[in-house]
């Protein structure tokens, strides 16, 4: 497994679980001290007791006070060097029957808490001269999918603040960038899963199939696929990849 260029240290939003736990635990292995952010502290407790990271910080990060004042109190032990915007919430609805509240929901969580911890980790970036942020978003950023349109618009709005962002900051070391995972193997997308078999009355292999029929290689992705997609994005060799989305979902898009 590479390693990352020096001691840095790394803030996972969302680290406790799916995605987020399988991406802290990489850079963990890769040689990081790995922070891991989350609104349930036993469920960081138990990624720090698996190895997976080694500090917790517990905030919604759709609050922007509470990532603000979490986030300072992780960068008194070590300035943080990586961001891992990961955690999300997805809910499913026809549109007409998606609501301003259903809207809000997916944007505050999937792209404003983007935002709130771009927000309170750049300034020291910034003065340092390098960072690596690293959106975890979605191929539900780069195309639509029918019963989504809330979340697909939030995921819509990730990509395109990575790829402005990362302009602005392009004449600086900080790069930024997104990777847009299809369907993948998580305890999120089981509850995708239940609601298929819920209001289809399909058997669970069915309901797995309707989703991996998405990607071309007729299969999940899965969290370690994801994971070491961001690794490369956080190593030294990635210092000219800025500006990204990077699609890991087998062909789809």
């Amino acid at each position: 497994m590479p390693g990352l260029p020096h001691s840095l240290h790394a803030l996972v939003t969302g680290g406790g679980r799916g995605i987020g736990r399988q991406v802290a635990s990489v850079l963990a292995q890769a040689g990081a001290t790995v922070t891991v952010l989350g609104r349930h502290r036993a469920t960081l407790d138990q990624a720090v007791a698996a190895g997976a990271a080694h500090f917790v910080a517990v905030a919604d990060v759709a609050d922007q006070a509470a990532v603000s004042a979490v986030i300072a109190e992780a960068s008194r032990r070590q300035p943080i060097d990586i961001l891992i915007a990961n955690a999300g919430v997805a809910e499913s609805a026809p549109f007409a029957k998606s609501d301003a509240a259903l809207f809000r929901r997916m944007i505050d969580v999937n792209f404003m808490g983007v935002v709130h911890s771009i927000a309170a980790v750049l300034p020291s970036m910034r003065d340092r001269n390098y960072g690596r942020i690293v959106a975890v978003a979605s191929t539900a950023g780069l195309k639509g999918y029918a019963y989504v349109s809330a979340y697909s618009a939030a995921k819509h709005a990730v990509v395109g603040l990575v790829r402005s962002l990362a302009l602005e900051l392009a004449t600086t070391r900080v790069t930024v960038n997104a990777v847009c995972p299809g369907f993948t193997d998580t305890d999120l997308l089981a509850g995708s899963i239940d609601n298929i078999m819920k209001k289809t009355g399909r058997s669970h292999e069915q309901a797995v199939a309707e989703l991996a029929k998405h990607n071309p290689q007729g299969r999940l992705v899965s969290p370690e696929e994801v994971a070491d997609a961001v690794l490369w994005l956080c190593g030294e060799g990635a210092g000219a990849i800025t500006g990204q989305a990077i699609a890991v979902a087998g062909g789809e898009v």
